[in-house]
């Protein structure tokens, strides 16, 4: 982004962008938290990915999350707004986390302190992940072209009900234990060899399939992919839970079967990974 682009992406760490991504474009993150039983770490910042992983079936105390502080917020905002710049915040669903709501206290303190409105929108999207990723990277791509913040705002409403955000997990037990199970609850007297398939939907996790096995969990991924994008050119992200080379093996087949636009391959992050568990895979995607 140069520097006269005006408007600014904002999100958080929830929505996995891969770093270079992050840099490429400027968009800033701000961090979540995982928090296992006194001990709090700042999403991406404090804790690895593969320390996380490591850490979580071992933990004793049951592992909880929290989302950033208006303070934290403002942290982010004000040197941006200082900067001359306009805001555009992205963030996980406010049905899932206080993270919008954080984001918009920010805001108002910010408008008290200075005694003005703050060119800031803050956008309480239904998804998370790289779905969110890729709401950023195009809201992003529109500053670089020179929208407006009121044209990155409508453009991301445009793209938001388009994208999609299917994955499977070993086990919704990280799930349940979080209290984010939503409609999926009704698979939790399945038999011990499913492989739960779930979709965000309205910013909610929902049930979608119970295939017997994980191969066959990951052909179904790539089956209601070509379903729900009828061979369009598709821009498509793969997402997992230190499960490389099944996203490896994903991207392989999704590159060969598909006319990729932008393709991504990220991990999912500790705030996340808390109700995914190791091994979730997953893929978000849309098409124009």
């Amino acid at each position: 982004m140069s520097k006269e682009c005006p408007v600014k992406i904002v999100t958080d760490s929830s929505a996995h962008l891969p770093m270079v991504e992050r840099q490429k474009h400027h968009i800033d993150v701000v961090p979540l938290k995982a928090i296992f039983g006194t001990r709090v770490y700042r999403d991406e910042i404090d804790l690895s990915n593969q320390q996380f992983y490591e850490m979580l079936p071992k933990a004793k105390d049951h592992q909880t999350t929290s989302q950033p502080s208006a303070g934290e917020f403002m942290e982010a905002y004000r040197p941006l707004l200082d900067a001359g710049k306009e805001i555009v915040s992205l963030h996980l669903p406010s049905k899932l986390s206080g993270t919008y709501a954080s984001a918009c206290a920010a805001k108002t303190e910010l408008e008290v302190q200075l005694k003005k409105a703050m060119p800031i929108t803050i956008v309480d999207t239904p998804w998370l992940s790289m779905a969110l990723g890729m709401l950023c990277i195009a809201a992003a791509q529109a500053a670089e072209a020179g929208k407006s913040r009121e044209e990155i705002v409508a453009l991301v409403n445009a793209l938001i009900p388009r994208l999609n955000l299917i994955f499977v997990l070993d086990t919704l037990e990280y799930l349940r234990r979080g209290g984010r199970i939503g409609g999926a609850r009704a698979m939790l007297g399945s038999m011990l060899n499913v492989k739960p398939l779930l979709q965000i939907e309205h910013g909610l996790v929902e049930p979608l399939e119970q295939p017997r096995s994980r191969s066959k969990a990951l052909k179904r991924l790539l089956q209601i992919m070509e379903e729900r994008t009828h061979h369009q050119p598709v821009y498509v992200s793969v997402l997992h839970a230190l499960a490389p080379h099944d996203a490896a093996a994903l991207e392989k087949e999704i590159r060969s079967r598909f006319d990729c636009k932008e393709f991504y391959t990220t991990e999912i992050g500790s705030v996340i990974g808390v109700h995914t568990g190791p091994n979730a895979i997953g893929l978000a995607f849309y098409t124009d």
